[in-house]
C-alpha cells in the first residue's frame, strides 16, 4: 500500500496537508478564566488576550500565559532582632494575585521569585523595629504594617497583596524561661496589690465601726457577749473574755486610793 502510495506520487500532497494542518492548529490557544496571554509581535508587546478561542500567528507573535488567581505563598522563617534585642524566628504566609498581566510579565523577570524576596526583607525590617510584647500581642497591626509596604513595593510590578498574616514567633528556651518568671512576678504583684486593698477597705471599715461603738457604749458590752456566744460555740476549754482599758483603768484608782487610806 505505501509504495502504491509513493509510486503515485501521492505523498507530497499528504505531507502538505498534514503541515496546513498543523499549522492551522498552532494559530489557535484556548485560555482559561483566569489565564491571560501576553503577546508580542516580533518581540515587542502588542496586547493582553483572553479568555477563550485566540489566535496568534507562529514565528511573528509569541504569547506568555499569566494565572491571575490568588497565590498563597508561604514565607520560610526569618531569624528577626527586636528593637528590645530579643531575637526570634517569624515565618507568615501573603496573599496575592496578578492585576496586570503586562507589568508581571515586561516589568520584572520572575514576579513569584521577586515577591517571595520581597516579603523576607520586609518581614524582618517590619518587626525589627517593635520589641518582643507588641509581636505576641499586637499582630493584627503588624500584618497590617506588613500587607501595606509589600502592596505598595509590589504595584509596579502589576501584584495586589490582599492579606498577610503571621503565622508562628519561635523564642528560645532561655527566654521562655524568662517570660514565664515575669508573668509570674506579675501575678504576684498583683496579689500584694490585691491584698493591701483589701487591708486598707478594712481599716477603713473598723474605723467606721469603732466609731459607731464609741458613741453607744452598751454597743461594746453587746460586741462582747456576742463574741463569748461565738467562742462557746467551737467547745473550747479556755475563754480569753477581753476587758476595756476604761474598766482597768478605774480599778487601779480604786486600789490606789484604797493604799493611800491605809
Amino acid at each position: 500500500m505505501m509504495e502504491q502510495i509513493i509510486t503515485s506520487g501521492l505523498l507530497t500532497p499528504v505531507i502538505l496537508v498534514g503541515l496546513v494542518l498543523l499549522l492551522a492548529f498552532s494559530f489557535f490557544h484556548v485560555l482559561r478564566e483566569y489565564e491571560r496571554g501576553v503577546v508580542f509581535f516580533l518581540g515587542r508587546f502588542q496586547t493582553v488576550k483572553g479568555p477563550g478561542l485566540i489566535v496568534v500567528i507562529p514565528m511573528i507573535q509569541q504569547m506568555v500565559k499569566v494565572d491571575l488567581r490568588t497565590v498563597v505563598m508561604d514565607v520560610p522563617s526569618q531569624d528577626v532582632i527586636s528593637r528590645d534585642n530579643v531575637s526570634v524566628r517569624v515565618n507568615a504566609v501573603i496573599y496575592f494575585r496578578v492585576v496586570d498581566s503586562q507589568k508581571a510579565i515586561i516589568n520584572v523577570e520572575d514576579y513569584l521569585a521577586a515577591t517571595s524576596q520581597l516579603a523576607q526583607t520586609t518581614l524582618r525590617s517590619v518587626l525589627g523595629q517593635h520589641e518582643l510584647d507588641e509581636m505576641l500581642a499586637n499582630r493584627e497591626m503588624l500584618n497590617t504594617d506588613i500587607q501595606t509596604i509589600l502592596d505598595a513595593r509590589s504595584d509596579g510590578w502589576g501584584i495586589k497583596v490582599s492579606d498577610v498574616e503571621i503565622k508562628h514567633v519561635d523564642l528560645n528556651e532561655s527566654m521562655i524561661r524568662a517570660i514565664a518568671k515575669q508573668a509570674e512576678a506579675e501575678r504576684a504583684r498583683r496579689a500584694k496589690v490585691i491584698h493591701a486593698s483589701g487591708e486598707m477597705e478594712a481599716s477603713e471599715k473598723l474605723v467606721e465601726a469603732a466609731s459607731k461603738m464609741a458613741s453607744q457604749p452598751n454597743a461594746m458590752l453587746l460586741r462582747y457577749l456576742q463574741t463569748l456566744t461565738e467562742i462557746a460555740g467551737e467547745k473550747s476549754s479556755t475563754i480569753a473574755f477581753p476587758l476595756p482599758m476604761e474598766l482597768m483603768d478605774s480599778l487601779f484608782k480604786r486600789s490606789g486610793n484604797s493604799d493611800k487610806k491605809e
